[in-house]
């Protein structure tokens, strides 16, 4: 599996660098809205956490993919995936409403997208995501958890891998934390990857790897 960081919470999964492979695509987003500059190309599955222009901008994808933007179970192209009803604050959705977890089960590998998630994860939530092996999860606070809040929800599921998202960088319109308050409370080494190869048998097994990947 190839794990790619468009810039905020869009990544792109492969499981073939080529046409006879499939595309998942997580968040996209409005180069307008967020000043980070969304990347155009064809994908199979679209997953939208929730309705705000910079997680939904379904314009910038050139196919028609199969649409997944609410809590359920699916499966499309050999993809399972679970989307997990949560919310986009710590108020029950009060401040800015709901936000969906998207589990992604693949041949060899599972992947959970958290989203703009608000709080620490329900005894249910953890209950479906569990045995997750890489964890995508927000840390720059402000519309999301933060990064000591990330590092709780990190525990919650104890995944073999972790990279961060939606946070600080430049080009970004919006004010968050940056990316070295979450690596200090975290307390783990990073690995710097301009793209990440993953499968089974490279996750390790008595460790979290940090992987920070570039855009």
């Amino acid at each position: 599996m190839y794990i790619t960081w468009l810039g905020h919470s869009a990544f792109k999964f492969q499981d073939k660098l080529n046409a006879e492979g499939f595309t998942v695509t997580t968040d996209p987003f409005d180069s307008d809205e967020t000043g980070l500059k969304m990347p155009s190309f064809d994908a199979d599955i679209v997953t939208v956490s929730h309705d705000h222009k910079d997680h939904n901008y379904l314009k910038a994808l050139r196919k028609d993919p199969f649409v997944i933007d609410t809590a359920g179970e699916f499966e499309y192209m050999g993809v399972y995936v679970e989307g997990i009803d949560s919310y986009h604050d710590d108020e029950k959705g009060a401040k800015r409403g709901r936000n969906v977890i998207f589990r992604f089960d693949f041949a060899d590998i599972s992947i959970a997208h958290l989203g703009d998630l608000g709080h620490i994860l329900t005894d249910k939530q953890i209950e479906r995501l569990e045995g997750v092996d890489v964890l995508l999860v927000p840390i720059g606070g402000v519309y999301t958890i933060d990064a000591k809040k990330a590092v709780e929800v990190i525990n919650q599921l104890e995944p073999r891998v972790v990279i961060p998202m939606h946070y600080q960088v430049d080009g970004l319109k919006y004010e968050l934390d940056g990316l070295e308050k979450f690596i200090k409370e975290f307390g783990v080494a990073p690995e710097y990857e301009e793209k990440l190869k993953i499968s089974k048998k490279d996750l390790p097994t008595d460790a979290t790897r940090l992987i920070i990947l570039k855009i």
